[in-house]
């Protein structure tokens, strides 16, 4: 067998065997070498796949393969702890930059290796694509103080997470994922200018590696959609009207793609699946006409995901001039399926998304397959490309690093790293040589997973199946609860209170880490607890804070914790996934029925009660959130899940009830997360999703107070489904977005329960000023009456330092006492 150079490989060539073994090329050296090895070389369950390179005169031509975009926080979060190593000033930009340029290669030189044809670049990010396309466009706001020039890490990682001086850009969800993307905040007045050029140098660096990728970019129009105006700029400003402002930026970056060698060009389109109106799609086809000639020569795909795209969308997307390929989410948008069979543009490529980039689960090869065949008799046997349905971010980077998981579930899944494997499995089989190997082994796991009695519980199923006939509702109403609970509580005008988290340090994430592998006692185990739990119960009294939190310290993560004393769930040791920035969560994965076997927080709750006379929280992670933030089941409706979960959290919190928890959080940070992004398809989740939320609380009584939180989304849309969950209080994100959540109390919407909109931005390491947070507060006082309000921030204060934590807090304890006292004298 002869070994070609990487940048012989075209075509890609796929060979089997009953070895085990891989064939791949030397790899770099460094600290990312363990895992260039290990992506496709030991998973488990493919016993007779083996990745080379053949000479031309054997060649096997498999059909092609693209992945949409791969993980870039690293198998073992290196760019996670690279990021932070530079921001505390631990380590220089060069530092981070080698370990960048070594994420980046070793990931584009595995794709090569397992075979795939379409490889992408510039889906690398230090912090997110979206704010990545700003800087290329030079879409910097004015208080960053950028005078021109190729924007560096000072300007780039100011408008992601604030400087000292001036606060961050707005964070919120990227369509209905847990990853966060930064807001791009553009005006009239805007001049575009290439200034980043990161497409271009990484498409080359990956040339100069041997490897020819698709450069992606977010798509022009994409952009102005996924962007809000700037403040101060008129609501009725249409961001679409600056298109003809940013295409020649876009073509500027087109054009040195082009001159670099560059055959194919990505463009992500993902707002094409939401609801579009004509003049939206309009901008669509002027967009890509404008573009036309300077596309000229290369071969461009528009990529979509997340959803079906609707029928007009789909009209205008395969119209488009100039494009070569169309990208569909074939896992979540299956009636896109039904639209191509309906008419496909001859002579056009299909990049069928076929491989869920999602959620863990490995592939049903041969249900793969028929979909694909059934494609393939549409348009073409050369014309279709097997493809993920979105980009593998949103899962977990590569199943070889998980020791702890038990064999029966490993064989159930597949990260991103297997993902890439099973794209090209099913590209080579669609060409005529399936690897009957894999594909029995694959088939063996489906049946596994589908009998399994580890995942069935029919005293759960029965359970969550009568609670249909019920909407669980309270029996009082908000209003005369909130009096009972004030005659109990006593709390002031403006009552003041933290989110649940405080800052997890290194000297507490060592003790959980020690405990878990039985270094030390549970005994030892729980005075160290103990100890962290008193501290911050007296920095709260300290401050002076009104409702206490006992500060998390035995939790590892807000859903993390809850489905580790979850029946149903399994859990990883390096299931990583990029939330924003170098913000990593590591979400358990649901296989099965879901119960609780005995209390999962009364123990800590009653234990910080007690050193306090001031009400302590009782802190629980919603059913919603719990579901959303996980890796879910897919044999089942997500609802059964989430009924399942309500089922549990309800016996949760009447145990701490019992134990004399007064004020309860529950929190649903994941609410609007999970809504539909298709108008007709909402109501149904918001139905079952505020339902199980209620679920939770329906049986404690009118004196115990029900918190819920929630975060970093636009909740206007939604408000009335909030105010429907009928909790006492809610604290909500409020500050990083301009405050845009209270103008739905400005046009009226009447809110009779108690609320805390966050008065300061906790995801950014700026300490507000008293004065500041007073002026937030009088801003809430317009249109929020002064006997609902509450003062808090805008999150948990996990990811923060003391430093940070102690005179943000004072400044805010501060400013409520000066409302007080202002509102005491207008009386």
């Amino acid at each position: 067998m002869t070994q070609l150079p990487l940048k012989s490989l075209e075509p890609f060539a796929i060979s089997s065997s009953s070895s085990s073994s891989f064939s791949i090329f030397a790899l770099r050296r460094g600290a990312i070498a363990p895992f260039s090895y290990l992506l496709f070389s030991s998973i488990h369950h493919l016993p007779s796949l083996r990745l080379s390179i053949r000479s031309t005169s054997t060649v096997v031509r498999a059909m092609a393969s693209h992945i949409v975009g791969y993980p870039r926080i690293g198998p073992k979060r290196e760019l996670k702890f690279a990021l932070e190593s530079f921001w505390d000033g631990k380590s220089s930009a060069d530092d981070l930059q080698k370990v960048a340029a070594d994420l980046r290669s070793s990931i584009w030189k595995q794709m090569a290796e397992a075979g795939i044809k379409f490889i992408p670049s510039n889906t690398f990010s230090y912090y997110d694509q979206v704010l990545d396309t700003a800087t290329m466009l030079g879409a910097v706001p004015s208080r960053y103080g950028w005078n021109g020039g190729e924007i560096g890490f000072d300007i780039y990682f100011s408008m992601a997470r604030g400087n000292a001086s001036v606060p961050a850009m707005e964070m919120t969800k990227w369509f209905d994922t847990n990853y966060h993307y930064i807001v791009p905040e553009l005006s009239p007045e805007d001049k575009f200018t290439y200034a980043s050029h990161k497409a271009v140098n990484e498409f080359k660096e990956a040339k100069a590696l041997g490897v020819e990728t698709v450069p992606v970019l977010v798509g022009p129009v994409s952009f102005l959609l996924l962007s809000k105006p700037a403040k101060g700029v008129e609501k009725s400003f249409s961001l679409l009207s600056l298109i003809d402002k940013i295409l020649p930026v876009y073509k500027e970056v087109v054009s040195e793609l082009k001159a670099a060698g560059a055959t194919w060009i990505q463009f992500d389109e993902p707002t094409l699946v939401k609801d579009l109106d004509a003049h939206h799609l309009q901008a669509f086809t002027q967009a890509y006409s404008e573009l036309e000639s300077t596309l000229s020569g290369l071969n461009v795909l528009i990529e979509t995901y997340f959803a079906d795209v609707p029928a007009e969308a789909y009209k205008t997307l395969t119209s488009l001039k100039g494009v070569s390929g169309y990208g569909f989410d074939l896992v979540r948008g299956t009636q896109t399926v039904d639209l191509i069979k309906g008419g496909f543009p001859s002579g056009k490529y299909l990049f069928a998304g076929v491989v869920d980039g999602r959620n863990i689960w490995s592939n049903d090869l041969q249900a793969s397959i028929t979909t694909l065949e059934a494609l393939e008799n549409v348009v073409g046997k050369e014309k279709i490309v097997v493809s993920t349905s979105c980009s593998l971010l949103h899962t977990a980077v590569d199943l070889v690093n998980e020791t702890k998981l038990d064999d029966e579930i490993k064989s159930w899944l597949a990260f991103a790293a297997q993902k890439v494997v099973e794209v090209n499995a099913l590209a080579k089989a669609l060409s005529g040589h399936k690897d009957e190997a894999y594909f029995s082994s694959n088939a063996a796991a489906q049946a596994s997973r589908k009998s399994s009695p580890r995942v069935t519980n029919e005293a759960v199923q029965k359970a969550a199946a009568a609670l249909k006939g019920s909407d669980h509702r309270r029996s009082t109403n908000v209003s005369a609860r909130l009096d009972a609970q004030q005659k109990k509580l006593n709390l002031p005008m403006l009552p003041t209170t933290t989110i649940g988290s405080f800052p997890q340090t290194m000297d507490l994430r060592r003790v959980r880490r020690e405990f878990k592998a039985k270094k030390i006692s549970e005994e030892d185990y729980v005075s160290s607890i103990k100890e962290e739990i008193n501290k911050v119960v007296q920095l709260q009294e300290e401050l002076d804070i009104d409702v206490l939190v006992h500060g998390e310290p035995e939790r590892n993560d807000m859903v993390e914790y809850f489905g580790e004393q979850l029946s149903g769930f399994a859990f990883t040791v390096n299931g990583w996934v990029q939330s924003y920035g170098s913000r990593c969560v590591k979400p358990p994965i649901i296989y099965g029925d879901v119960s609780r076997p005995k209390p999962m927080t009364v123990f800590w709750s009653t234990m910080a009660q007690s050193m306090t006379k001031r009400p302590m929280k009782g802190m629980l992670t919603g059913p919603v959130t719990i579901l959303n933030w996980s890796f879910v089941r897919n044999d089942q409706p997500r609802f059964e899940t989430c009924y399942q979960i309500a089922l549990a959290i309800k016996d949760e919190v009447e145990d701490l009830e019992k134990a004399g928890i007064t004020v309860i959080q529950i929190d649903e940070a994941a609410l609007r997360e999970g809504l539909p992004l298709r108008k007709s398809e909402e109501n149904f989740y918001l139905n079952w999703a505020v339902h199980s939320f209620r679920i939770t609380n329906c049986g404690v009584q009118d004196t115990t107070q029900i918190h819920t939180h929630m975060c970093y989304s636009n909740f206007n849309d939604i408000i009335h489904s909030i105010i429907d969950m009928d909790a006492d209080v809610i604290t909500i994100e409020n500050s990083r977005s301009d405050e845009k959540l209270l103008s739905v109390f400005r046009e009226g919407v009447k809110y009779g329960a108690g609320i805390g909109p966050g008065v300061y931005d906790i995801h950014s390491p700026r300490i507000p000023s008293t004065e500041e947070i007073a002026d937030r507060i009088n801003k809430m006082l317009a249109v929020l009456e002064s006997n609902i309000l509450w003062v808090n921030p805008d999150c948990g204060l996990k990811t923060r330092k003391y430093t940070e934590v102690k005179p943000a807090l004072l400044n805010m304890v501060a400013a409520a006492k000066l409302l007080r006292s202002q509102l005491a004298s207008a009386k």
